[in-house]
């Protein structure tokens, strides 16, 4: 059982007060004698000692906030002297408790109190609890001087057999605080004080283990940032020293690209592949081919302008005055563009800028024949909407990849034509032409027009995936403008996705207008002539434009415009011209030769194609726009050949069938229209189309063919004036053709005056301009009795000459 401590003799003792300090007994301690308070008790104890004899004795007490502890440590003063920094100070052994009691009265400034020496007993033998406890210390004790590495202390700590000399020795731990001191100094009980610094000594040793826990976590990882930085600008190190070595200049953000992509304005997804294929780059070396491919992919991914956007311009009225001041003509697609842009406004004021994650992009395809402005009238779009605009070339691509881009691990994969545009383009919607869209062809390296189906879908190229960049695109805002020639040589699921644009030709009107505004002034510059000092006549304009030109467009114009221009600066330089000049339809047989293309109805009667029976003229569309055909008949003697039907003019299938037909419904309707038919039985019938090296197909040559036939039986020559399209039936009836508007263009050209049409074609007539339904008189049929009566000219009078 714990011993019990009883009071002894009564002393009179200075106080030397300590300050946020508790000296324990057996503690020996150096005191500065420079606070008044601690000297003026030392001086006080050595005047009473010098009296009395013995060595001087202090009362050690706590001064905790201005307020003394109720026990004190009766102090020894063993030697005065200086402090190791050279300040008078005193060593001071603690030798046993003293409760304090009242004031008094003694020598010196000190302040002088009795106190009573509180004698501590313990039993003997020790307790086996109070064994275990004096183990339990020991050992914490020794566990925590280890950490610290203070071993010549360990073996004084186990010398320590006392109990309550083992409690107070823990007045040395640094890590108790005032009030677990003077906790330890009132607790007179030697056992109860062991149990209190074993406590104490067990809770410090667990925040301890803690704190060391959580200082080995902190230092493992900021030992791996510190080793992985070093390792990092080991390798930038390393890698500076190759490049020099190669000869390669050091750039000062070339390998940074983590703080690029950090930098960067991308979205969200893209950041995070990125930021991954950055840790992939940092982790390989300079000799796996992996790092150039990534290199090479973050840097199109952070030249693409993912966020970057040009603001439309909302100008109605202005946008529609630069199309009309850039192209003559073509209302259809300026419509088109006028009401693109109308919505776009009305969105834009509205709020309704991005709808389900689509943004109003437009899909148009141009459609028509060369040399009418499809691929000029793209950047006259961009140009009236603000937008930047790029052209991507399609003609002969027959790879899949070059649209959709090639996959990243092959050697010198590159993006796709779309991704290229828009990094070109430099914003998220630019105004992008695909050129030749129908002359895309496909092999064993897949099919484009099928890579095109997303990009041209308005319903999903917010989403395009391209191969090499796999992350998503929104195309939703771009403006797909395609062009193309033949509408049949584009693929029916593609032409689905796109809102159809027809550029059928333009008038001779729109070409004089368009040579005189657009193509003079051009080719001035190019000839090296200043404006006024050649002018064309606008009478030359339209002599050159109808006689010497026969086009849907104007390419062959626009050379005529600039031959002439080339021999007026030739015939200058050389002293036979003056300048200014100006050209009039008389000079142009003298600069560039003769018309090349006069009208039949121009001609002497004698010399046209149709002065014989069995000629006529047809009305076809070609890739090059509309275009007159003629159509040949003949009956072989019966003598000399058999009855059948002979086609020549590298004719396809289609048109095979319409010459058939033809032959058979005059055989059958012959007496009906009063035509020597009987013959047909024992004569071969022989049908011709000139131009026999270019292909002709499709069915509107059909009744051309039977007015041709109609011509040769019955002896009546076909109207110069008169051209015809349209299928014809089994039963005579006229049936429907397409590209009415270019064949009606192409008859004007031909100085044709009256045309022949289906009667279901009459809506047709809509599109075509109204200067050339003026100069035409066009006469919708639904039976071919119709055609014979308007195209035969009567059997006995003469063939009409058209004006």
């Amino acid at each position: 059982m714990a011993s019990e401590s009883k009071p002894s003799v009564p002393l009179t003792l200075p106080v030397l007060p300590l300050d946020d300090e508790v000296v324990l007994p057996g503690m020996v301690v150096p005191l500065d004698l420079s606070d008044n308070d601690v000297r003026a008790a030392v001086e006080a104890a050595q005047a009473a000692a010098r009296g009395g004899g013995g060595k001087p004795r202090v009362l050690l007490v706590p001064r905790v906030d201005g307020t003394y502890a109720g026990t004190g440590v009766l102090g020894i003063v063993e030697q005065v002297g200086r402090l190791s920094d050279g300040d008078p100070g005193a060593l001071i052994r603690g030798i046993g408790r003293v409760r304090i009691g009242a004031g008094t009265t003694g020598p010196g400034g000190a302040l002088w109190v009795e106190g009573t020496v509180v004698e501590e007993t313990v039993p003997d033998p020790l307790p086996g609890a109070v064994t275990e406890l004096v183990t339990e210390y020991k050992a914490l004790a020794t566990t925590w001087l280890k950490k610290r590495g203070a071993w010549q202390v360990v073996d004084r700590v186990q010398q320590i057999d006392g109990v309550g000399a083992l409690a107070d020795n823990s007045g040395y731990s640094p890590f108790l605080t005032v009030e677990q001191k003077v906790a330890l100094l009132e607790t007179t009980d030697p056992v109860a004080r062991l149990k209190l610094a074993t406590a104490q000594l067990r809770e410090h040793l667990a925040e301890q283990e803690v704190a060391e826990t959580i200082a080995k976590d902190v230092q493992e990882g900021v030992d791996k940032q510190q080793r992985e930085f070093l390792l990092r600008r080991q390798l930038e190190a390393v890698r500076k020293e190759l490049r020099e070595l190669n000869g390669e200049k050091d750039g000062e953000e070339s390998d940074d690209y983590r703080a690029r992509v950090e930098a960067a304005d991308l979205p969200e997804s893209v950041r995070e592949a990125a930021l991954k294929e950055v840790d992939k780059l940092e982790r390989s070396s300079d000799q796996s081919p992996e790092g150039s491919w990534i290199r090479t992919w973050l840097d199109t991914v952070l030249e693409l302008p993912w966020n970057e956007r040009t603001e439309d311009r909302y100008d109605i009225q202005g946008a529609k005055a630069v199309l009309d001041a850039e192209h003559a003509g073509l209302e259809d697609v300026k419509e088109r563009i006028t009401e693109y842009l109308a919505v776009r406004k009305r969105r834009a004021e509205r709020g309704l800028g991005v709808v389900g994650g689509r943004r109003g992009g437009a899909v148009l395809a141009l459609v028509g024949p060369p040399g009418v402005g499809k691929t000029s009238l793209g950047e006259s779009v961009a140009h009236a909407m603000g937008r930047k605009f790029v052209r991507v070339a399609l003609g002969g691509v027959r790879d899949e990849a070059e649209i959709r881009g090639h996959r990243r691990t092959y050697v010198g994969a590159l993006p796709g034509r779309i991704v290229r545009a828009i990094k070109e383009a430099g914003s998220m919607n630019p105004v992008v032409l695909l050129d030749e869209i129908d002359k895309v062809g496909s092999d064993f390296r897949g099919d484009p027009a099928a890579a095109l189906l997303e990009v041209l879908d308005p319903a999903q190229n917010h989403t395009f995936r391209d191969h090499y960049l796999e992350v998503e695109l929104d195309l939703s805002d771009v403006v797909f403008l395609a062009t193309a020639n033949v509408l049949e040589a584009i693929p029916e699921a593609l032409l689905d996705r796109m809102e159809l644009v027809r550029l059928d030709g333009y008038t001779e009107d729109e070409k004089v207008v368009i040579a005189r505004d657009h193509l003079l002034p051009r080719q001035l510059e190019r000839a090296g002539l200043e404006t006024g000092e050649v002018t064309i006549d606008e009478a030359a304009l339209r002599k050159l434009a109808g006689e010497y030109t026969r086009e849907a467009g104007v390419r062959t114009l626009e050379r005529a415009v600039a031959r002439l221009l080339r021999k007026v600066t030739a015939q200058h330089e050389l002293g036979d011209r003056e300048l200014p000049f100006t050209v009039t339809p008389e000079d142009l047989r003298e600069l560039i030769g003769r018309p090349h293309h006069v009208p039949e109805s121009a001609q002497d009667p004698a010399e046209r194609r149709t002065a014989v029976p069995g000629v006529a003229t047809g009305l076809a569309v070609t890739g090059a726009g509309g275009d007159v055909l003629f159509v040949e008949a003949s009956l072989a003697d019966p003598e000399t050949g058999g009855a059948g039907l002979t086609l020549t003019g590298q004719l396809g299938d289609v048109m095979k069938e319409s010459a058939q037909i033809a032959l058979s419904f005059l055989r059958s309707h012959g007496a009906e229209l009063e035509l020597p038919v009987t013959g047909l039985k024992d004569r071969g019938v022989h049908i011709h189309f000139p131009a026999g090296a270019v292909p002709k197909d499709g069915p509107s040559a059909g009744i051309t063919m039977t007015t041709a036939l109609a011509s040769l039986l019955s002896g009546r020559l076909v109207r110069t004036d008169v051209a015809m399209t349209g299928e014809v039936s089994l039963t005579g009836r006229v049936l429907p053709i397409g590209g009415l508007k270019q064949k009606l263009l192409a008859a004007h050209r031909a100085g044709i005056t009256t045309v022949v049409i289906p009667k279901r074609n009459e809506a047709d007539l809509d599109d075509v301009p109204a200067e050339v339904l003026e100069k035409l008189e066009v006469h919708p049929v639904t039976d071919v009795r119709q055609v014979l009566e308007i195209a035969l000219a009567p059997a006995e009078v003469p063939v009409p000459v058209a004006a």
